[in-house]
């Protein structure tokens, strides 16, 4: 297959590229940066804005993941979220002109979500039909609910493109873990190896996903002419973050944990440029639609998913 891959040159790009040309496909990166070096990949430039050349890339094509947008991993000011905003928005506005103008369109357009979009919860989980959207639960900050408006604004953004000849799936994924250097994994597990324990009150659920089951999960959605619309990308089994942490430190052999409080993390968030919402924020997300399809988890477990992590990473575990 030829695979384009807007906003590619990340992990979750990186891993998803990896595994396609293991596989023999041709993979194209859409970039807003000029460099080279994504391995087994051809870089093309677009600006995430406006068409260009790149839209060629697209005629004949077979599958187009879209990554591209902003991380919300910074300080939630109005700059910062207009920022986001906006990159997700219009790289997406633009991906969707571009294919609805293709004569010979993708067969198949997977869009970036995020399991953010759904309530802060801990009595039940969130599914594609039953779970519950954010924004208006009582009891957590107000900055909680821009990133929730700007998940939405994303998603409509593929809902509204008029691309009949192409399917559209929508991969709300939660936490991808991986053993890449920079990676979430690498420092939650650098993490436990200092001997941090549960963050805040450490009931918030965590969400989450192997790399192995996220590849194999956007391959078999790929695969399945039949499916469309919203997909959650997680783990059946989130896990509240006290279990989650202590599960990671028994991975890297680290005995003991020290909890730390919410008033520290918001401290260490203002110096790191990010938000508590990252780590407090209560992320129960269950894969309904996958499971109900018949998808098979090779990790569904984290306790198992952190001990195969941590043997392929360069954490060094502790001694027992």
């Amino acid at each position: 297959m030829k695979i384009i891959i807007p906003g590619g040159n990340g992990q979750v790009g990186r891993l998803l590229i990896r595994a396609f040309v293991r596989e023999g496909h041709e993979c194209v990166v859409l970039t807003r940066r000029a460099q080279a070096g994504i391995t087994g990949a051809r870089v093309v430039a677009w600006d995430g804005r406006t068409l260009g050349p790149w839209v060629a890339e697209l005629e004949g094509a077979d599958v187009v993941i879209n990554l591209a947008g902003r991380s919300v991993d910074c300080r939630y000011h109005e700059r910062n979220l207009a920022e986001t905003m906006d990159s997700r928005v219009k790289s997406t506005r633009v991906l969707g002109q571009a294919i609805a103008a293709a004569k010979r369109p993708p067969r198949v357009w997977l869009q970036a979500g995020t399991a953010t979009i759904y309530a802060h919860r801990f009595d039940a989980p969130n599914d594609e039909a039953t779970g519950v959207i954010g924004g208006l639960e009582p009891g957590v900050p107000a900055l909680w609910g821009r990133s929730i408006a700007i998940a939405q604004a994303w998603e409509n953004e593929v809902r509204t493109a008029t691309t009949p000849h192409t399917r559209k799936v929508i991969l709300r994924s939660a936490m991808v873990m991986s053993p890449d250097r920079g990676g979430v994994f690498s420092v939650l597990a650098r993490l436990a190896c200092l001997g941090v324990g549960r963050q805040g009150d450490g009931r918030q659920f965590v969400s989450w996903i192997h790399e192995h089951d996220f590849v194999a999960a956007v391959k078999f959605v790929i695969a399945r002419n039949d499916l469309k619309g919203e997909f959650n990308l997680c783990s059946p089994h989130p896990l509240p973050n006290r279990e989650f942490m202590a599960a990671l430190r028994v991975a890297v052999r680290r005995r003991w944990g020290l909890p730390v409080p919410a008033w520290i993390l918001e401290i260490g968030a203002f110096f790191l440029r990010t938000e508590t919402e990252l780590i407090l924020k209560s992320r129960r997300v269950v894969p309904g639609r996958l499971v109900g399809e018949g998808f098979k988890f090779r990790y569904p477990q984290w306790s198992a998913a952190a001990v195969e992590l941590v043997s392929r990473s360069k954490i060094k575990s502790q001694k027992p």
